[in-house]
């Protein structure tokens, strides 16, 4: 059965892959991106029903107007994907601009918590639904030089948690590792050595499928893409 599947940060990495996926599978997407040239060019090569819009989830007032959008048209989503999100330049704590850090903050927490306010009230009214927030390796461990980007995955496992204990039966909040997967942000942390680590396809080819079989009995498992 044709799911309707909402995903942010859909332009690059492991959104993008998830959008071609799902949509190759038969299902809806409704994405966003920052990126506008990018929504274009979704928008222009799957069309309808698929929809994508430029916003910036920090921005609550775009993502209130953009759900209160798509709620009216398709409902209430089964799969909503929280995976805009941005890593830190390496630098220990200490050197990471107050600038960065507040975005990284508020791209990777804040913007999580704004979708999550204004499509949750009418998910929660239908009863059903699988929220995935996706986390980290380094949301459950940690590292040098990428302090910011940890405290906000551990922040997203702790909010995706509690929320799972606040969602009625037959809902499901999931913090999700996706893994250690060849994109751009990789090599921001990793450098050459990103290209060594699961391809973006590959990834996709295993973890769609175990994101449309997960389940209310999932809810508030901290969960990994098995690779």
């Amino acid at each position: 059965m044709a799911k309707i599947i909402v995903i942010t940060g859909v332009s690059r990495g492991l959104g993008r892959a998830m959008t071609e996926g799902f949509i190759q599978l038969g299902h809806t997407v409704l994405g966003c991106a920052r990126s506008m040239a990018t929504v274009e060019n979704l928008n222009q090569t799957y069309g309808s029903p698929h929809n994508f819009t430029a916003l910036s989830v920090v921005d609550e007032a775009q993502v209130k107007t953009w759900a209160k959008r798509l709620l009216a048209e398709y409902g209430s989503p089964d799969l909503l994907i929280n995976n805009a999100g941005i890593v830190n330049q390496l630098a220990p704590l200490w050197q990471i601009p107050s600038e960065d850090f507040s975005e990284l903050i508020d791209i990777n927490i804040k913007g999580v918590a704004n979708v999550l306010r204004h499509f949750l009230p009418m998910m929660i009214s239908k009863g059903s639904g699988v929220i995935v927030n996706l986390s980290s390796g380094w949301g459950r461990s940690t590292s040098p030089q990428v302090s910011s980007y940890c405290a906000s995955k551990w922040a997203i496992e702790g909010m995706t948690r509690s929320l799972a204990q606040e969602l009625p039966k037959g809902m499901a909040a999931i913090p999700l590792n996706p893994g250690i997967i060849h994109t751009d942000m990789l090599e921001i942390c990793y450098g050459e050595d990103a290209a060594s680590y699961t391809p973006i396809k590959a990834w996709a080819a295993k973890a769609i499928p175990f994101l449309l079989q997960l389940s209310p009995a999932d809810n508030g498992m901290p969960l990994t893409v098995p690779i």
